[in-house]
């Protein structure tokens, strides 16, 4: 095959890949790291016996994703505070990526659910669920039998349950939502910000032990109210922000002295806001401008 020719293959499966490749772990960068080096693969690889050039992407794909998530379980289970997934910026509808089927499992609390499985479950559990492939061929991708696959998917589907965070407000509304938060926060209101949350909402916030950050999850409106106006309270220099989609839904990107400091999404749920995901640890952020 040739290199022109590789490369029209790969640019067409990329956006696939790389859904597959940040669903599985949950970074934006080893994802592409990883796509990047499927390419390398098929460009030194004869592809005269290869039936199905998207399958055996996906296969190298998935392959480097389970070694990459078994060689960093260590460091995941020595993490300091809450593990967030790197935010991964939706805001551009002309990328393909963002267009890819189930743009719901893009979500921060759809990847946080996927933490519970183990790396082949999350690699079956995808491949199935968002990409539709049949056990056969999914049993290919993993080195394991069709019956054996669909157990694992099966077995994978009851530990995540039908938990399921789609909302039903409009994305108009999500963003005013969205506005009136910033706004609460930054005047200092209290009470409208009391207004805004659900009773039980959660913050989780991934500082990585790089920079300040809850390390446990802060629950309930009021503490959340209190995190925030404590945050104001101590904040110095030239703060901005920018409204954004981090995940597929609502987000804001922070600037402080024209730096990216954080990144926050929020999950709303019955007109409320229900979870916020803070990330403020630099190592994730390295990609977002």
């Amino acid at each position: 095959m040739s290199v022109n020719k590789t490369e029209q293959l790969f640019l067409f499966h990329r956006p696939l890949l790389f859904s597959l490749a940040y669903r599985m772990l949950g970074s934006v960068q080893d994802a592409e790291d990883i796509v990047q080096d499927a390419f390398i693969t098929l460009n030194g690889t004869s592809t005269e016996h290869i039936e199905s050039p998207k399958a055996y992407l996906c296969k190298i794909v998935t392959n480097r994703c389970i070694d990459l998530l078994k060689s960093a379980r260590k460091q995941r289970e020595t993490y300091v505070g809450p593990w967030l997934p790197e935010p991964l910026i939706t805001d551009n509808e002309n990328d393909p990526v963002q267009n890819y089927v189930m743009k719901e499992s893009l979500s921060t609390a759809y990847l946080l659910l996927l933490e519970q499985l183990s790396e082949t479950e999350r690699a079956v559990f995808l491949l199935r669920e968002v990409l539709q492939y049949d056990y056969e061929t999914i049993a290919d991708i993993v080195g394991k039998s069709s019956s054996n696959c669909r157990q694992i998917f099966h077995r994978a589907k009851r530990a995540i349950g039908n938990r399921s965070h789609k909302t039903d407000m409009t994305p108009a509304k999500a963003n005013a939502l969205t506005e009136q938060f910033v706004s609460a926060v930054i005047t200092g209101n209290v009470s409208k910000l009391l207004s805004l949350l659900a009773v039980d909402a959660t913050l989780l916030s991934d500082g990585g032990g790089k920079t300040k950050a809850a390390l446990f999850p802060i629950m309930g409106a009021e503490r959340i109210s209190r995190f925030y106006m404590g945050i104001l309270a101590k904040t110095t220099g030239d703060f901005s922000f920018k409204y954004t989609r981090v995940n597929d839904e609502p987000g804001i990107i922070l600037y402080l002295d024209n730096k990216v400091f954080g990144v926050l999404s929020l999950q709303i749920q019955d007109n409320f806001i229900q979870n916020i995901y803070w990330v403020v640890n630099p190592d994730k952020l390295t990609h977002i401008y």
